[in-house]
């Protein structure tokens, strides 16, 4: 959501040394009840060997806004290896940050090193130790996105260099205090998506930065800073330049988590749905008719997420893609070739062009081509072999869509009727007249018995 124009600074929060603003424990809302025990395992193991822990990022958040984390992330001072040494159960993975996830029976805890930003003196040309090169610890490609970061740094110098002021706040297990080294508080209670330092750079470091503005602002009914959003909607171009495999990831957070209208919404509106799925971009430029067919399908996957049955990777993608593929194969159809002929090629088409983007996984895009081509089947009156149908792996998620589009678009709700009543309680003849898909049993022919002739008759 985008801030409204009323008098509020548009100066982003400045990089630099500040007081840090202590909250003790009976000034704020947050209870260790309220923590998971294998993160809070954790913060104690790390504080009684000597080392700073300190709950970071985004639980800390919601935590402060009554919200249950999904996770729960750890700070401390503590190197890689340290972390490893102390734990058993400790996994280190990363390249570009060095991080370490703690394997818990039913969690997974990830604790990082405190960082600092990098300075010209941790250019990877200076880092020399006699003959050989030390592996660079922090490095920039030409066009100053990070590639590499593992310079580490004190708790102030990591809070400054996170992504948002909403996400510098950390809670300290010494004490059970918070702590605010930026203008987090302020902005938590103004409701306020601001990135820390200048915009243009941080989301130039990170373009992944630009879809977690817009996923914090859905997913937490926040706004976006102006010269934060007017930076945002510039820089917009450049967010294929991330990682496709991050960028899957990321837009999984955003609409499968009950924010995926909002979260569209801003997307089309800066620009950034032209860089992760251009061939949607094209189906709904100027076409406001389209535009609010994809609200309605993704508001109704947001309903799901609410009744607790959150939809699949595979079907939101075909809430978002769906119809701009079935009216690409449509096209191919009346030009006389055959539907599912024309429907796999247009998906097949898709899942060529999207890995330049975003990575879909292989099967998750030939779960999307099966939800679509099973919808001849289910569209029939009256079915075929309704039971082969129901046995289908694929047969939940194409209902769903056939639901979405029922919702939607009005269309083709007899047919779910009748396959919402089948399921209720399956008929031993369907609603439309026709026998069940069991074929009759064949009458079985009676053999005719061979007499042996007799010896006299032989004779």
């Amino acid at each position: 959501m985008l801030l409204p124009n009323f008098a509020f600074s548009t100066a982003y929060a400045m990089v630099k040394s500040v007081e840090p603003r202590i909250i003790p424990r009976k000034e704020h809302r947050i209870s260790r009840k309220q923590v998971s025990p294998n993160a809070l395992r954790t913060l104690y193991r790390l504080h009684g060997r000597g080392f700073i822990a300190y709950l970071v990022g985004g639980c800390v958040r919601d935590l402060l806004l009554g919200r249950t984390p999904k996770d729960f992330d750890t700070g401390t001072d503590a190197t890689p290896g340290q972390i490893k040494r102390l734990f058993r159960n400790c996994r280190l993975i990363g390249r570009r940050f060095r991080l370490a996830h703690l394997h818990f029976q039913d969690e997974i805890v990830e604790v990082s090193t405190f960082r600092r930003a990098a300075v010209p003196s941790d250019s990877p040309d200076t880092e020399e130790t006699g003959h050989n090169k030390r592996p660079p610890r922090h490095h920039k490609d030409e066009d100053g996105m990070v590639l590499l970061d593992n310079i580490f740094g004190t708790p102030e110098e990591d809070a400054l260099r996170r992504d948002f002021t909403i996400n510098a706040l950390a809670y300290n297990i010494a004490d059970y205090s918070v702590i605010d080294y930026s203008t987090g508080l302020s902005d938590l209670q103004q409701r306020l998506i601001r990135p820390i330092g200048d915009p243009r750079v941080r989301f130039t470091e990170d373009p992944v930065r630009m879809l977690r503005a817009v996923r914090f602002a859905a997913s937490h009914d926040f706004v976006i800073e102006p010269a934060a959003w007017g930076s945002l909607c510039e820089l917009s171009p450049t967010i294929s330049r991330a990682s496709p495999a991050r960028l899957y990831e990321e837009i999984q957070k955003l609409f499968l988590l009950g924010s995926a209208r909002p979260g569209f919404s801003l997307l089309e509106k800066s620009g950034l749905i032209a860089g992760l799925f251009p061939s949607l971009s094209r189906w709904t430029y100027g076409n406001s008719r389209r535009l609010a067919l994809l609200d309605a399908n993704l508001e109704c996957l947001d309903q799901l997420y609410r009744s607790g049955t959150p939809a699949s990777p595979a079907l939101f993608l075909a809430a978002l893609l769906g119809p701009s593929l079935e009216d690409a194969a449509l096209a191919h159809h009346r030009e006389g070739i055959p539907h599912q002929q024309a429907l796999d090629a247009a998906c097949a088409l898709f899942m060529k062009e999207i890995p330049k983007t975003v990575s879909i996984p292989g099967r998750v895009g030939a779960r999307l081509g099966a939800i679509l081509a099973l919808q001849a089947s289910l569209h029939r009156m009256p079915p075929r072999r309704p039971a082969s149908i129901i046995a289908r792996p694929e047969f939940g998620e194409a209902l769903a869509y056939l639901r979405v589009a029922a919702e939607t678009r009005g269309e083709h709700r007899t047919p779910l009727e009748w396959w919402d009543t089948f399921l209720l309680e399956p008929p031993s003849v369907t609603p439309s007249g026709p026998p069940t898909d069991e074929p009759p049993a064949k009458r079985r022919r009676k053999r005719r018995r061979k007499h042996r002739r007799t010896r006299e008759t032989a004779a």
